[in-house]
């Protein structure tokens, strides 16, 4: 009688079991379409994010070449400029030496000055200039 009630209680369980078995399979059947899609998903953000970056990058770097351009053209007429004022100076209180140091001491308390007065302000104009262009 034992034998009985135990082969009762295998068949049960085998079928238990394989109605558990079925359950599984189908929950897999549905989450691997899901994965699949959130694997395409992940890859398609990481795509987007890499190429708003070379946009942002490309960008930034296409208006900082025209920029820099016009800054060495206006740094040589401001070099040339100073050596003009320098030698006319120089020749006023004759000597070319007094001229430069007046020129460059000129530029040393223009310095002094933005530095102290003004730093604090260009640097957060420069900080907005960019947050700007790459929120942009």
């Amino acid at each position: 009688m034992v034998t009985d009630f135990t082969l009762v209680r295998d068949d049960h369980e085998i079928k238990n079991y394989s109605a558990k078995k079925h359950k599984m399979k189908e929950k897999e059947t549905i989450l691997e379409p899901l994965l699949e899609k959130a694997e395409d998903f992940g890859k398609t953000s990481l795509e987007l994010i890499r190429l708003k970056a070379i946009d942002k990058a490309s960008d930034m770097a296409s208006s900082l070449l025209p920029q820099s351009v016009v800054f060495v053209f206006v740094l040589i007429f401001v070099l040339f400029l100073n050596l003009g004022i320098a030698f006319l100076l120089g020749e006023y209180w004759g000597s070319v030496a007094l001229g430069y140091f007046a020129v460059a001491g000129f530029y040393a308390v223009c310095g002094i000055i933005i530095h102290f007065v003004f730093y604090t302000k260009i640097k957060e104009s420069i900080r907005n200039s960019v947050i700007r262009q790459l929120l942009k």
